[in-house]
């Protein structure tokens, strides 16, 4: 019997049936089930995709049990420390770190691109005040497709390059607008001369004719939170992403997807009902309340900002963020009762054994929206942050999918379990 195989056994007849396993180049094995059915007649059942690697790829690794993540090979704390956005952007997108000469085309490429068609602006006027950013973004993001409709088709490596640059570059754009519509704000335009991340930072605080003071440590803060997002392995967005791609639909109408499916609480809302639930329970004296009811099974109240679907250990993430919120806050003098709230929940989470045993650590919604927050970014905003660290991510996932040999539509089977037949006789 090979060694490379797996075998069922049905124990309901003694028959028995061997499966493939592909060993990955770090990480599980996986047990090739494509001819599950073909061969036993049934379905295999994973609700939630828990223990089901649904593609191969080679651009985000984890490592949940010791709380690793890699870009194209690239640990995430070398990332967040010494490149910037754009180089993982670049990384994502192109599989290797930009040289210098690549770094500043890339970087004059994005400010060029970052302006958008005149035609956005009259969608946006028709959103109604106080509509939420992430739908207008959204609507924003599929409009795109109508004003480059000629070159919705991506065959060519040159054209693969042009739409992904233009996507990444007016996304920020995008979201400021968003905002700022939202909010009855002028529009400000793009600066040609200021970075990425200083730039989107800058349409969100500006006013016409009025200079807008902008901190490094603000910057910096701002851009590891676009770094640590920039992708995840095959979230629930970027499965609708892949998902998408796989009925070859164009790339505008797969990052609106993956909007839509980041707008979902438990997704990249998270940050956000971090902040409500600080909010909520107010006073560092209500803490000791709160956790006594995050322990108790009976009461249905979930401590938000704590474990991960993937990380059983520490949030690599967090690690990093909690190291710049520190910073932040020390340089920008915040001190307020929401932090102290947050620091007490914090303390208490990492030396109690309710939460240490079950690995329930702070994870980087956590601390992210409480940067945010000190940032002067709203609430509403904190998904669509999200986004645009999201979308090279995503950018390279549709890549991928497209550039395999053969592509099978997304099409994951059933068990029924409903009337069998109803019809009269």
């Amino acid at each position: 019997m090979p060694n490379n195989t797996v075998t069922i056994i049905d124990n309901r007849n003694n028959k028995k049936y061997e499966f493939d396993i592909l060993d990955a180049s770090v990480g599980p094995s996986v047990v090739d089930i494509a001819t599950f059915y073909k061969k036993t007649g049934m379905f295999t059942y994973d609700e939630g995709y828990t223990s089901t690697a649904s593609c191969k790829s080679t651009i985000t690794y984890i490592d949940g049990e010791a709380g690793k993540l890699m870009y194209r090979g690239y640990d995430i704390s070398y990332m967040a420390k010494e490149k910037n956005f754009l180089d993982t952007a670049f990384l994502l997108l192109n599989g290797e770190l930009p040289d210098p000469d690549q770094q500043e085309c890339f970087k004059v490429e994005m400010n060029k691109r970052a302006f958008v068609h005149e035609g956005i602006r009259k969608l946006y006027d028709s959103f109604p005040d106080h509509a939420h950013p992430m739908g207008i973004l959204s609507a924003g993001v599929s409009a795109l497709s109508t004003i480059y409709h000629k070159h919705l088709e991506v065959h060519t490596k040159e054209e693969y390059r042009e739409m992904a640059h233009r996507i990444v570059a007016k996304i920020p754009t995008l979201a400021a607008m968003s905002y700022r519509y939202s909010k009855g704000l002028p529009i400000i335009y793009p600066d040609i001369s200021k970075g990425f991340t200083e730039n989107f930072l800058y349409m969100m605080r500006a006013y016409p004719h009025k200079y807008v003071e902008l901190k490094e440590i603000e910057i910096k803060a701002l851009d590891t939170i676009f770094t640590l997002h920039a992708d995840h392995e095959q979230n629930a967005s970027t499965t609708a992403v892949r998902n998408l791609a796989s009925t070859i639909a164009h790339p505008y109408a797969a990052i609106s997807a993956g909007i839509g499916a980041l707008w979902g609480r438990s997704h990249g809302g998270a940050n956000e009902s971090v902040i409500r639930q600080l909010e909520m329970i107010g006073t560092v004296d209500r803490v000791d309340e709160f956790i006594a009811r995050a322990k108790d099974k009976k009461d249905p109240f979930k401590l938000m900002g704590f474990g991960h679907r993937v990380y059983k250990n520490f949030d690599p993430r967090a690690t990093i963020l909690k190291e710049i919120r520190n910073e932040l806050m020390d340089e920008l003098g915040i001190s307020n009762e929401l932090v102290a709230v947050a620091n007490k929940i914090e303390h208490i989470a990492l030396n109690d054994e309710y939460f240490v045993s079950r690995g329930l650590y702070p994870n980087i919604d956590f601390y992210s929206g409480l940067i945010l927050r000190a940032l002067k970014i709203p609430k509403e905003m904190f998904a669509v942050i999200f986004v645009i660290g999201r979308t090279p991510g995503w950018i390279a996932q549709w890549n991928e999918l497209r550039q395999q040999k053969t592509i099978k539509i997304a099409r994951p089977r059933q068990l029924y379990m409903g009337e069998t037949d109803r019809t009269p006789k």
